[in-house]
C-alpha cells in the first residue's frame, strides 16, 4: 500500500488554447505571487485556504458559466459527477496558477476533492480523461478501506494493464508511484471503467466484496481488519 495525500494526472501531449477566464486577484490567497506554480500553491489550494477562483462543478452549465461556454459532453461526465457526490468526493476546477507546471488534476487523500486546472480543461476529451484519472484515484482510496483514511490501494492486477498505458505511465511517473499510476492511465481512456469502479465503492456493500481485490490489496484489507 502507498499513503499519500494526492494522486497527480501529467499533461503527456500538445498545447491547448488559453483559458478565458476572470481576472486573478491575488491579493485574496494567504501566498504571494512568486509562490505560485509550486508544491506550496498547490497544497494551498487543497487545504482550502487559497479559494480565489476555484469553483465546485456540479453539472456541464457550471463548466459553461466557467469558460462561457463549452463543448457537449458525452452522459458520463455527469454519471462521474453524481456518484462522486453519492460518495461524497467534490470536484473543482481552479486557475493554472495553483498547480505544478504541467499538472492536469490531483486528488487529495485526505479531504476527498480532487482539482481540475483550467489551462487543460477547456478541450472536452482532455476534462474526460483527467476526470476518469482522478475518479480512478478516488476509486483505489474507497478500496483501501474507506475514502475516509489517507491510503490507495491498486484495483486491478498489473498482468491485466495493457503494456501501452504501462510504458505510457513509466515515461511520466515515478517507479514508486506506476502500481496506482498505470492503472489509472488506462482507466483514463476508457469510457465507462471509471464509472464502474466508482459505482461500486458508492453502492452499500463494501467494494472488495463487488470488486475481487489483487492478492495484495486484500492482504491489506485483511490485516487492517477491513476483512475478517
Amino acid at each position: 500500500m502507498k499513503r499519500t495525500l494526492f494522486g497527480v494526472a501529467l499533461l503527456l501531449s500538445g498545447l491547448v488554447p488559453a483559458v478565458v477566464a476572470a481576472p486573478f486577484d491575488f491579493t485574496r490567497n494567504p501566498i504571494e505571487e512568486s509562490e505560485y506554480y509550486s508544491p506550496h500553491s498547490m497544497g494551498c489550494m487543497l487545504l482550502q485556504e487559497c479559494t480565489e477562483g476555484v469553483v465546485e462543478i456540479n453539472s456541464v452549465q457550471d463548466l459553461r458559466d466557467y469558460y462561457g461556454e463549452y463543448d457537449v459532453l458525452p452522459a458520463e461526465f455527469q454519471q462521474l459527477l453524481d456518484v462522486l457526490g453519492e460518495i461524497g468526493i467534490k470536484v473543482y476546477i481552479a486557475p493554472e496558477r495553483y498547480f505544478l507546471s504541467g499538472t492536469r488534476g490531483v486528488y487529495h487523500t485526505v479531504s476527498n476533492n480532487f482539482y481540475l486546472n483550467d489551462k487543460y480543461m477547456v478541450k472536452k476529451h482532455h476534462l474526460m480523461s483527467v476526470m476518469r484519472h482522478e475518479g480512478w484515484h478516488a476509486a483505489q482510496d474507497c478500496m483501501a478501506g474507506s475514502i475516509d483514511n489517507t491510503f490507495i490501494a491498486v484495483i486491478r492486477d498489473s498482468d491485466d494493464i495493457p503494456q501501452i498505458w504501462k510504458d505510457m505511465a513509466a515515461d511520466v511517473y515515478p517507479a514508486g508511484a506506476l502500481p496506482w499510476e498505470q492503472e489509472a492511465t488506462w482507466a483514463g481512456r476508457e469510457e465507462g471503467m471509471t464509472l464502474e469502479v466508482l459505482q461500486a465503492c458508492a453502492s452499500d456493500t463494501p467494494m472488495w466484496e463487488v470488486i475481487e481485490p489483487t492478492p495484495l490489496t486484500r492482504q491489506f484489507l485483511v490485516d487492517k481488519g477491513y476483512i475478517k
